[in-house]
């Protein structure tokens, strides 16, 4: 693990900007602001927090990842999965108090920033790609589904009170007679726009569009009088940093949501980044935790919240012909401008339609299809995705990331001590071409040799069980008087998986039987040699190929004059001194 001090990359791609490439940034950065503002604006609400949290975070958020981030056309902002997140663990802490739930989340967000800032430092952006796809499929699915849920009251026009999923459900059955007609048409034309306008023309604001429509439309037919609810009063100005001490009681909610954020909101912009990565362009996983880390703490400082990389805003930025990040750059100014001087056109603007613009930004990220597709190819990658958005349901969000990552970790456990064990056979007319006997019979056994290759990584975990599968092979063939292993498979080892092969060298030695190894790599003989058993195992029985370790049992074996296969087996010279992979 080594560290890496946190250099402003972006900035240095900036230098070399290109007069050509202003137009083609700007328009791109204005069209996707349109897209931006709005949905920013809908998921401060999804947060719990005032919808200005959401203009808040962009700038400070945008022009973070612009100097340190790695991708070209990233859009850094608030996004559905964070801001369902944050919503859900501030809701638990702030005990219904609107500044303190503020304040959580500001805190949340620089929580998230620290976490991942750090992570970059040290170096394991690995950590990014630990959640499998189905496993983030099902996590994201079942935050659709809650989020959809949370904002059917305010399309309705009706007053819903919290809890679990099926008690929100009964909630909306039994108070569909206050369903208000005015609520209901205003999200019913505001759902139409949004989601038959792309149809019409693909490129659209459709979003902003929306948002528009309904103040005008609020504005002009007094809606406010007829019982929909609006936005009310937006503070205008840009914010200025501020730091929030939070109580001791605050800080294990907020650790721990920290990292869930962190984990969600890299999770989805390395998605973004790598979907829309140019042929020539090198996506760096440190300097994406970094940026992100540098995103997320800045949007806090400056009253936000969490944010993550957009997929939805990432593909419109590319649509519209972005180059660079300066199209970012001039979406922060125009959310900047609307701070200054554009606040109090939202006053009228009725919840609904700012439901209904959330409803249609999640609602692409539900993909039944990935669901069949992974129940086609491999039904533990559909177990795996059902059990994450069940966990999310039932759970709730953090606790279904929970789950979710538990699951991850017993799969992969799982799939580690599922190690078969291949019998390797010579290839027929082949010079030195080894194969698995059980895939094809034709390949020959050597008598009084078996050869025996691991298919997987052999590690503290399941060296027992490899090892006695190892044992019991040898004692089903009589025959045996030498066994090689062939550990291709494992390009390392640990000192625990040193000790049980020389406990399994100690055994098959003391039933008469020999023990070789072949294509190790060097970090295995390493490991062996500091161990000790290098020099038990002797001189001779260390080899670079199948083939070569063969001829070297069966001439070493005491029936050496007996063998009739000589012709089955090539003239390797032997390397002991450097025998394996580098």
């Amino acid at each position: 693990m080594s560290f890496a001090a946190p250099t402003p990359y972006g900035l240095s791609r900036l230098r070399g900007y290109r007069a050509k490439d202003a137009l083609p940034d700007l328009g791109a950065g204005l069209l996707v602001a349109a897209l931006a503002v709005p949905q920013s604006l809908g998921y401060a609400a999804v947060a719990g927090v005032p919808i200005e949290v959401g203009l808040y975070t962009l700038p400070p958020a945008l022009l973070a990842y612009a100097l340190f981030g790695s991708s070209r056309l990233l859009f850094m902002g608030p996004i559905s999965t964070v801001s369902v997140l944050s919503g859900s663990i501030v809701r638990q802490i702030s005990h219904g108090d609107p500044a303190l739930a503020v304040q959580l989340t500001s805190a949340l967000a620089v929580m998230a920033g620290v976490f991942l800032l750090a992570a970059g430092l040290v170096r394991i952006g690995w950590v990014a790609r630990f959640l499998s796809e189905p496993i983030i499929t099902g996590f994201v699915t079942g935050l659709v589904v809650l989020i959809v849920l949370g904002e059917l009251p305010t399309l309705l026009g009706i007053t819903v009170p919290g809890g679990t999923v099926l008690d929100r459900l009964v909630e909306l059955v039994t108070h569909l007679d206050d369903v208000k007609t005015p609520a209901l048409l205003v999200s019913g034309a505001s759902l139409l726009v949004l989601f038959g306008g792309p149809h019409l023309m693909p490129r659209a604001p459709w979003a902003l569009v929306a948002l528009v429509g309904g103040i005008v439309v609020s504005q002009v037919f007094e809606l406010v009088d007829h019982g929909v609810t609006v936005v009310g009063h937006v503070p205008g100005g840009v914010p200025l940093p501020t730091v929030h001490w939070m109580g001791v009681e605050a800080v294990g909610s907020l650790v721990t949501g920290g990292i869930a954020i962190a984990g969600v909101g890299i999770a989805e912009g390395l998605a973004a980044a790598r979907t829309f990565q140019h042929a020539k362009e090198e996506l760096r996983d440190d300097t994406e935790l970094i940026a992100n880390g540098v995103a997320d703490i800045a949007a806090g400082f400056f009253g936000g919240m969490g944010v993550g990389g957009s997929l939805s805003k990432t593909a419109a930025n590319a649509r519209a012909g972005a180059r660079t990040q300066m199209s970012n750059v001039a979406a922060a100014v125009v959310v900047l401008v609307v701070l200054v001087v554009a606040t109090s056109t939202l006053e009228p603007l009725p919840r609904a339609v700012l439901s209904a613009i959330v409803v249609n930004a999640v609602w692409n990220l539900v993909q039944p299809s990935e669901f069949v597709r992974y129940s086609r190819v491999r039904r533990n990658d559909f177990v795996a995705a059902v059990v994450a958005c069940v966990g999310v349901l039932l759970l709730g969000p953090l606790n279904g990331l929970l789950v979710a990552i538990g699951q991850s970790l017993l799969g992969l456990i799982y799939r580690s001590m599922q190690v078969h064990i291949h019998e390797m056979g010579k290839v027929v007319d082949e010079k030195a071409a080894w194969g698995a006997i059980e895939h094809d019979a034709t390949r020959v056994r050597v008598d009084g040799v078996i050869v025996l290759r691991p298919d997987s990584p052999i590690f503290w975990a399941n060296a027992d069980l490899v090892f006695d599968e190892i044992r019991r092979r040898v004692r089903q063939r009589q025959d045996v008087r030498v066994a090689i292993l062939d550990l291709e498979a494992s390009n390392q080892m640990d000192s625990t998986t040193a000790d049980r092969f020389g406990r399994l060298m100690a055994d098959l030695r003391s039933h008469g039987v020999d023990i070789y190894l072949v294509r190790v790599f060097r970090r295995v003989r390493d490991v062996l040699d500091q161990a000790g058993f290098l020099d038990e195992l002797g001189e001779g029985r260390l080899w670079h190929s199948i083939s070569a370790g063969v001829k070297a049992a069966r001439d070493a074996a005491p029936y050496a004059e007996e063998r009739a296969e000589d012709e089955l087996i090539d003239g390797n010279e032997h390397i002991a001194a450097n025998p394996t992979h580098d």
